[in-house]
C-alpha cells in the first residue's frame, strides 16, 4: 500500500476538497477488489470499465464523491465503517449514478447560480450599509446568503434522490443484492440520530435524511430477484483482507493492535499487524507476521508483496527481491508491485540489477503512467546507468503529471536534444514540451 499524493455529508453542505489535494492511496490488492466490486455496476450503467475508476482517499470520514470525469473517490473511512463488500458496492452504485446523471457539471452550474445570488445581495447589503442602514444591510446580506444556500441545498437533495434510485437500478440490473445499500444507509441514519438530525431539519441538508432514502428504496430493492441473493463469499473474504490491511496502514499502531490483538491468529489480524508493527518501527515483528501470511498461502502475490515491502523499507533490499519477483509474476506484473520490485533492484546499489530495473519499471509505466513514484524510480535508474537523456524524459513525465510545467518543459527539451530524433522517446518528449509550455503560458496569464 502506497501513499502516492501526499464529515459525514448529512449535517451540512459538503464542499469536497479536490482529490489531488488529498492523500490518494494506491494498492494493488485494493484496486483489484474495487474493480471486481464495481465492474458489474459499471456495465449495468452502460459505461465502459476501461473509463471508470474507483480511487481510495486517505480520510477517516464516511464519504464518497465524484469530482468530474468518471472517477469515483471513496474515503478510507467508508471502508472501515462498512461491514461487507456489498455495502461498499451500494456506495459505488450511488456514485456511478452521479456520473450517468451528469451531476458534477450540473452541480457546478447550480452552484454558480447560487453564488450569483449571494454576490448580488452582498452588493445590495453593502449599499444599504453605506447609506447608513447598518442593521438593514446586514439583514439583507444574511437573507440573501440563506436564500442562496437554500436554493443549492434543495437542488442537491433532488439530485441525491434521483441518484439513490439510479444506484438501486444498477444493483438490480447487475444481479447484486441491495441489502448492503439499505444497511449502509441505516448506518448513516444512526449517525444522524447521534447528531440530533431529524426530518424537520431536512431543509438544512444537502442529502435527504436517511430514513426517507431507505423508505424510497425499499420497494425497488426488495422486489428484485437479487434481494435474497447472498454476496459472493470470495469477494467478502477479499474485502475483509483489504479492510484489515487498510486499518494497519492508516491507523495508529496502538489502535490497530487493540482491534487485532496478538492472540488473534487469523489472516486478517496478521495482515493488519504486519503493517502496524512495520509502521511502529518493529521490523522483526512485522516480518514475522508477513512470514506467517506467506506460510499460510505461499503463492499469494499480495502477501509476498507485503513481505518484500517490509524487507525493502527495513534496509534489506537484496532479501526483498525474491518475494517481490514472485509477487510481480503472480500478479501478472501488476504495475504497482512491479514498481516496488524496481525500487528494490535500485536500492541494492548493484549495477548488475539496473537493466532488470529498467525493464521492470518501463513495463510498469507502460501499463500505468499515472504513478509519479514509478517515473521517479525509472529516472533514477536511467541516471545511475548513465542515460541522462531518458532520465530527463522520466523527470519530464513526472513533472508534467504533478503540474510542474517549468520542470517538465526544461527536462523534455533536454531529452529531445540528446535522444535520436523521431524515435518514440523523442516524440514523447516533444509532446510533453509542447503541452507543458502551453500550460505554463496559461498559468502565467492567470
Amino acid at each position: 500500500m502506497k501513499r502516492v499524493v501526499s464529515a459525514l455529508a448529512v449535517a451540512a453542505v459538503l464542499f469536497v476538497q479536490p482529490a489531488s489535494a488529498q492523500s490518494i492511496l494506491r494498492d494493488a490488492e485494493t484496486e483489484a477488489l474495487f474493480a471486481e466490486m464495481s465492474n458489474p455496476l459499471i456495465k449495468a450503467a452502460g459505461l465502459s470499465t476501461r473509463d471508470v475508476r474507483v480511487v481510495l482517499i486517505n480520510d477517516e470520514s464516511i464519504n464518497a464523491f465524484v469530482a468530474g470525469g468518471q472517477t469515483v473517490y471513496v474515503h478510507s473511512g467508508t471502508l472501515q465503517n462498512a461491514d461487507t463488500a456489498n455495502e461498499v458496492q451500494g456506495v459505488i452504485a450511488h456514485e456511478i449514478g452521479h456520473i450517468t446523471g451528469g451531476h458534477v457539471p450540473l452541480g457546478d452550474r447550480m452552484f454558480k447560480g447560487a453564488t450569483g445570488i449571494s454576490l448580488l445581495t452582498m452588493v445590495l447589503g453593502l449599499a444599504a450599509i453605506a447609506a447608513g442602514g447598518g442593521a438593514a444591510g446586514a439583514g439583507i446580506m444574511a437573507a440573501g446568503q440563506q436564500a442562496a444556500m437554500g436554493s443549492y441545498l434543495a437542488f442537491s437533495r433532488q439530485q441525491e434522490a434521483s441518484t439513490d434510485a439510479a444506484g438501486a437500478k444498477f444493483l438490480n440490473a447487475a444481479g447484486i443484492s441491495g441489502r448492503g445499500y439499505i444497511s449502509f444507509f441505516a448506518k448513516l441514519q444512526q449517525l444522524e440520530y447521534r447528531y440530533g438530525i431529524t426530518r424537520k431539519m431536512s431543509f438544512m441538508l444537502d442529502h435527504p435524511v436517511s430514513s426517507e432514502r431507505i423508505a424510497n428504496l425499499n420497494d425497488t430493492l426488495k422486489s428484485a430477484p437479487s434481494w435474497g441473493k447472498p454476496s459472493d463469499p470470495g469477494l467478502e473474504e477479499r474485502f475483509r483482507r483489504v479492510k484489515a490491511k487498510l486499518a494497519g496502514y492508516v491507523n495508529k499502531p496502538d489502535r490497530t493492535l487493540q482491534a487485532y490483538p496478538e492472540t488473534d491468529k487469523s489472516i486478517y489480524a496478521r495482515y493488519a499487524r504486519a503493517y502496524a508493527w512495520h509502521k511502529a518501527g518493529y521490523p522483526d515483528k512485522a516480518n514475522a507476521e508477513a512470514d506467517a501470511l506467506v506460510a499460510a498461502r505461499p503463492n499469494d502475490p499480495y502477501f509476498l508483496e507485503v513481505k518484500g515491502q517490509i524487507l525493502l523499507e527495513s534496509g534489506r533490499p537484496r532479501e526483498a527481491l525474491a518475494p517481490l519477483r514472485v509477487a510481480a509474476e503472480g500478479s501478472r506484473n501488476n504495475p504497482l508491485i512491479s514498481t516496488t520490485l524496481g525500487h528494490a533492484l535500485i536500492a541494492t546499489e548493484d549495477r548488475t540489477n539496473y537493466p532488470e530495473a529498467v525493464r521492470v519499471l518501463r513495463t510498469a509505466v507502460g501499463r500505468d503512467d499515472q504513478n509519479p513514484f514509478a517515473w521517479y524510480q525509472l529516472g533514477t535508474v536511467y541516471e545511475l546507468s548513465g542515460d541522462t537523456a531518458r532520465a530527463a524524459l522520466a523527470t519530464a513525465e513526472r513533472a508534467s503529471m504533478t503540474g510542474d510545467a517549468r520542470t517538465a518543459v526544461a527536462s523534455a527539451r533536454y531529452a529531445m536534444a540528446n535522444i535520436p530524433a523521431n524515435s518514440a522517446d523523442w516524440v514523447r518528449a516533444q509532446d510533453i514540451a509542447m503541452t507543458s509550455a502551453d500550460a505554463a503560458a496559461d498559468k502565467k496569464k492567470r
